[in-house]
């Protein structure tokens, strides 16, 4: 095997990364809508948005550019750490009820991806000898891409899922505070909201989730990441 064929190979593995990703946020956000619409906001549904084509979902800054840039910025690396977002799904908090159905509408595009990350991780650690090396490899990134989505997500900074959750559970005044924080900060807009999250996430999380990627990459597979 030349050095051509590596690099075709690790090119290779890097597309279907992004390829796994692109899909992987689609149902993220599809995830949300199907979650407001099962509480009573058909808003994502009346809008055509509970559908898996790429083409209602694919927003061209977070979906596509994001993810080449940062996989430039890696020098192409056949095994990048990369993160996207597609359309956000639209929902009406006004047609949300229940006191915690704005955290179930939040919680339900990480929890979408937890889902993803368990079904194919535990399926490398129950089947993994059985499984062919390049199939065991597409599973690995899966399950990686996934833990990835769902930490970041969850990252309690607006617009992020994470602040929408915290906003549900923090007790009473200190709810109510921060969802107003929130919501201020999101007027900001996405991309205003977008260059908040990566400067704070490169320059001060990013480090500690990708150790605690590896730790659940390997408590999901049983092998090290």
């Amino acid at each position: 095997m030349n050095l051509a064929h590596l690099l075709l190979l690790g090119n290779m593995s890097a597309i279907f990364y992004i390829v796994v990703l692109v899909f992987s946020v689609i149902l993220h956000e599809v995830s949300h809508g199907y979650m407001a619409n099962y509480l009573g906001d058909p808003t994502a549904r009346l809008q055509g948005r509970l559908t898996l084509n790429p083409l209602s979902h694919i927003d061209p800054l977070g979906t596509i550019f994001l993810p080449l840039l940062m996989w430039a910025g890696q020098g192409f690396s056949p095994n990048p750490v990369l993160i996207g977002y597609a359309k956000p799904v639209p929902y009406n908090p006004y047609n949300l009820a229940g006191k915690y159905d704005e955290l179930l509408v939040a919680g339900a595009g990480p929890a979408m991806n937890v889902l993803l990350a368990l079904i194919f991780g535990l399926t490398i650690r129950f089947a993994g000898a059985a499984l062919d090396p390049n199939l065991m490899n597409a599973f690995s990134i899966i399950v990686i891409v996934n833990i990835w989505l769902a930490l970041f997500n969850l990252v309690p900074i607006p617009p992020l899922d994470g602040s929408k959750v915290l906003s549900g559970i923090l007790p009473g005044a200190l709810g109510r505070a921060y969802g107003d924080l929130r919501r201020s900060l999101e007027r900001m807009g996405v991309l205003g909201g977008t260059l908040i999250v990566l400067v704070v996430f490169y320059f001060i999380l990013a480090p500690f989730l990708v150790i605690l990627l590896g730790v659940l990459f390997r408590l999901l597979t049983g092998v090290s990441f």
